[in-house]
């Protein structure tokens, strides 16, 4: 619980403006976030739900409230730890009192003894094992051992990022560096640069004896490839590829109005919804859209709004069905003002 209450509690802090920074010219490096109105430090993303930009972001978690981020990732993953061994230990009470009430014996694991039960049955007990009681410590231990197993694998996860001094979103950009990259054909090589080269190094700028995290969130030890601004230009590069992938527009053919799993768009669709926290866009009839990637049956984009919504930063971005847009045949060469106009 102390782990718990200091996950939720830490981490609350969002990345700091980098304008009072004494080096303006970084910010050329840097990308620009219009709702917290200031450049984004070095691995810091500005998450939705808390509204605001974190420091080392990982990921939201709906079961703390919070980002997991730069002040609790420590807390978090020694959470994951002990909760499945918790639940473990709990498992095996539920099991060995099931077996001892079934058979008369106490097991051991290696070896059982029997016990006498006849003493104890001549008095009422103050927990009757009943059958009522039998199904609720089944359904306990069936909790205990899924808990285990799911957070357990969640707990690896984190653990294979630390070791690797990465976050779950830094993977995933990763990944994509690759992919331009090989598209492209750049010939670039991409180093991440926050690899400390031993797994040693890196599980210690996460863990450490104090529990308050190396750094202040904002430069970080680095490859001595690499520089402070190697991740963030990555990004900036497939920003510029997105916008201009994003190019190709599609217009709403159907209404959608937003529901996860929609059932008038088809039992493909319903099933085949993206397994993902990003929130999907109501559509009407004759919207366009700015696609930038997709499934065979959902899309990702996002809505081209009026100049009044642009300049004061509003942005409507989603999930939608495929099968509720259709491709524009036009040029779209009329709308590069209007896509230039989104936000990095």
């Amino acid at each position: 619980m102390l782990l718990l209450a200091r996950t939720h509690n830490n981490g609350t802090q969002g990345a700091p403006l980098t304008e009072d920074r004494e080096n303006q010219q970084d910010t050329q490096y840097l990308q620009f976030c219009r709702v917290c109105q200031g450049y984004k430090s070095p691995r810091s993303h500005h998450c939705r739900k808390c509204n605001r930009c974190v420091m080392k972001m990982d990921h939201h978690c709906p079961w703390i409230n919070n980002c997991c981020g730069h002040q609790n990732h420590a807390y978090f993953t020694s959470f994951l730890l002990l909760a499945p061994l918790g639940c473990s230990h709990a498992a095996i009470i539920f099991i060995m009192t099931m077996y001892t009430q079934l058979y008369e014996r106490i097991s051991f694991g290696w070896s059982s003894v029997k016990i006498d039960m006849s003493a104890v049955r001549q008095f009422q007990p103050l927990m009757p094992f009943s059958v009522p009681a039998f199904a609720a410590t089944l359904f306990a231990l069936g909790l205990a051992l899924g808990t285990t197993i799911a957070v357990g694998m969640l707990f690896f996860i984190q653990l294979k990022v630390i070791l690797r001094n990465k976050t779950s979103i830094e993977s995933w950009i990763e990944e994509k560096a690759k992919e331009r990259i090989q598209h492209y054909q750049t010939g670039e090589e991409f180093i991440f640069p926050y690899d400390l080269s031993t797994r040693w190094l890196n599980f210690k700028q996460v863990f450490t004896w104090s529990g308050t995290p190396k750094g202040d969130g904002i430069e970080w030890p680095v490859n001595p490839k690499c520089h402070q601004h190697t991740l963030t230009i990555e990004q900036l590069k497939q920003k510029a590829d997105k916008r201009v992938r994003s190019q190709v527009q599609y217009q709403a053919v159907e209404d959608y109005n937003g529901a996860c799993c929609p059932l008038t768009k088809g039992l493909q669709t319903f099933f085949r919804t993206p397994c993902t926290e990003e929130p999907r866009i109501p559509l009407r009839k004759g919207d366009t859209i700015l696609a930038t990637r997709g499934t065979k049956w959902w899309m990702y984009g996002d809505k081209v709004l009026s100049d009044e919504q642009m300049r004061v930063g509003d942005r409507v971005r989603g999930w939608f069905p495929r099968r509720c847009v259709e491709k524009c045949h036009y040029d779209t060469a009329t709308s590069d003002s209007t896509s230039d106009k989104k936000v990095n």
